[in-house]
Formats: structure tokens, sequence, C-alpha cells
């Protein structure tokens, strides 16, 4: 049994028995998401069958009792490719997918690739679902998750997503929100994904949180060929609403998050432990208010410079500007051997005002809670 967090985040997930159900509530944006509701749970068997619950029309409590292994079940591409980030061992190859290598990376060698069709494309999740994992059983490998298309009300807690064409950039990404909206996804761990860990596509996704989740960013594989991911977190919508809180992200060496499109960013109460590059990347039309955060071995907090607007609740002097906003005042951010993290933009920060905003510890809570705790499992 895994202990909360956070009160007021979900409580400890439970074992999972008769009359199953979700454990807590979501907290900040997605406030109110139901997923399946009191839908009879259903137990896939087969790749197949999770197919199919997950895009029917039905509303559907979805069980993950073991691993759904998608590796093989759609064939393989060889094709060419090419390696922009060097030969070596330890860096990853580009699928050439609509020209990319071609248009992007003209100058870079030519490279055979193998990758595996299922994890190109994820499955596709519709409207009103809840996928839950039960105990450390529910794995999807080979595999990432899809909600798009207008799908909303959708809860996905207590998953692995793994292994997905790690050794090849658009390889697939483990989980895909695109045209979504109140969207939950909580205790979720990802490891060994070729592209993005989460993506929000540029499409508007409109309530949207990511709590208690684990992004694993050790690699085989990387763009930076040190074994540490690049692509983490990516965050383009048109209009998104998007709180983060209470995950760790861990071992990445860039884009964790990336930001820009139209999103309005709140990351509260989240570990990032080691990183050879940077945690933030906020382009133009990327608005981020970071308050109660860890950054443990980051040397770039946030690269330079910050195209959007950035509120890094600073002091308690400045934080009190919150509380006109989200009802509380901001919790100042901890560093351990990590760089700056000192900017206050407060002219988006009227954009919180009659949303549900996610609650804030101190970070000192986040420090001795998150990394042990979040995730389904340290995959």
């Amino acid at each position: 049994m895994k202990l909360a967090l956070f009160s007021g985040i979900a409580g400890g997930l439970l074992p999972l028995a008769s009359g199953i159900s979700v454990s807590g509530a979501a907290e900040g944006f997605a406030k109110g998401v139901t997923g399946g509701g009191d839908a009879d749970p259903v137990y896939p068997t087969t790749t197949d069958e999770l197919v199919s619950y997950l895009g029917d029309s039905s509303p559907r409590v979805i069980v993950l009792d073991q691993t759904f292994d998608f590796t093989g079940t759609e064939g393989t591409t060889t094709g060419t490719g090419c390696a922009p980030w060097g030969t070596e061992s330890g860096c990853q190859l580009a699928i050439n997918k609509d020209s990319w290598c071609d248009n992007y990376q003209p100058d870079a060698p030519t490279a055979s690739v193998t990758y595996d069709n299922a994890g190109v494309l994820g499955i596709t999740i519709a409207s009103d679902k809840t996928l839950l994992g039960s105990g450390s059983s529910g794995v999807i490998k080979g595999k990432g998750l899809r909600i798009v298309s207008g799908a909303s009300n959708v809860i996905i807690q207590n998953v692995a997503i793994t292994d997905i064409n790690e050794q090849y950039v658009w390889g697939g990404d483990a989980l895909t929100l695109n045209e979504a909206d109140l969207v939950w996804i909580d205790h979720v761990t990802t490891a060994r994904i070729g592209r993005q860990h989460l993506v929000l596509g540029t499409s508007a996704d409109n309530r949207v949180t990511v709590s208690n989740s684990y992004f694993n960013g050790n690699a085989d594989y990387s763009a930076t060929c040190d074994g540490y991911a690049y692509w983490g977190i990516y965050l383009a919508g048109s209009n998104d609403l998007v709180t983060m809180k209470g995950n760790y992200i861990h071992h990445f060496s860039g884009r964790s998050p990336k930001v820009n499109g139209n999103t309005l960013l709140h990351a509260v109460n989240n570990y990032w432990h080691d990183s050879t590059g940077h945690a933030f990347e906020i382009d133009a039309g990327g608005y981020v208010l970071a308050e109660g955060n860890v950054f443990q071995n980051i040397d770039t907090v946030v690269e330079s410079p910050v195209g959007g607007k950035l509120f890094t609740s600073p002091d308690s002097s400045t934080n009190a500007v919150c509380e006109t906003y989200l009802g509380h005042t901001c919790e100042v951010n901890g560093f351990g051997s990590s760089g700056t993290f000192n900017q206050a933009d407060t002219d988006f920060l009227s954009n919180f005002e009659g949303k549900n905003v996610a609650s804030a510890d101190a970070y000192s809570v986040v420090q001795s809670s998150v990394p042990s705790n979040a995730g389904q499992g340290n995959l």
C-alpha cells in the first residue's frame, strides 16, 4: 500500500478487490473528472480486448492485472533514417517520419532503422473511461496511449507504460493528448520511451491534471548520447490548462517540460532530480507558475531566454500576489546543487482566477515523500 503524498491529493492506492474504484480525486484543473464512473469493471486478457475496451463508446472501468505486450503485434519496418546526434552506441537514431530527416537534418548521416510498428501510434482512448492498474501488475509495453479528437472525462491511474522504440526518435510517445478535456493522469510510470513521455499537441487540451507520476528518463539511447532522455514532457496546445502536482521527473537532459503554444501550467510540489541539460524550456505562449517544487542536481532549471511568462515564487513577499488569483500565497521552491530559477512575471496570474487550482505544500514535504511514492513502480 502506498501512503498519501499530500492532503487533498489522491490518497494511497489501495489493493484492488471487488468494487474497485479510483483512489482519491483529481486536484487542479481536472477537478471533477469521473472517467467511467460506477461502470462494472472489465478485465481485458488480450491486447485486442484492451484496445476494444479503451476505444468503444461505452463508459468503462478497465482494470489491468497483467502486462499487455504490444511488441511485434503489428510487425516491424526497416528503412533509411538518420543519425543527427552521432553514431555512437548510446545515440538515438531518427526515423524519417514525414521526411523529418530530409527536411530538418539534411546534413546528418543516413542510418538504417528497424522499428516496431506498434509503438509509432498509441492506443486511442475514447470518452468516459477509467484505466486502472492492479497493484504493480498493470503494464502496457511497446505502445502508448492517445486521448484525442474531442475525447473527454478520462482517468488513467496506477499504470506503467514502457519500452516504446527507445532507440528511435519518432518511435512513439507514451501519453498523447490532443483536443482533449477533463483528463487525470495519476500514479503513472513511463520508462524507456523513444520520443515524448507526455505530449499535449497543438489543439486545445482543456483541464488536464498530471499528478503523482514518475517520468523515468534513464535511457540506453538518447538524443544527448549520455543515457539521459531528452524528450520528456512537451506542452504545446493552443489553449491548454495543465496542473502538474507531485510528480517525480528524473534523469532527463531537456524538455521536461517544454511549454509553448498557449499553455497555462501550474507546476506545484514536483521533484526534478538529476539532469545533464535543462528542465523547463518556455517559448512564446508558455505561461508557467512554479511553486513548492524541488530541484536537485539540475544545473539549468530553465533554458535561457524565456520566451513566455514565468513566475518562480521567489520569496514570501513577492508570493503574496498569488492569494488574489490562486487563493493561497505561493510556496517558494527548493534547490540542491542546482542552477537559478528567479523570474516573477505577474501579468498572467489573472488567468488562474475562477479556475480550480491545486493546493500547495512546502517544498520540504516534496523532498521527503515524492521520489519514493510517485508512479506505479520504479521501472
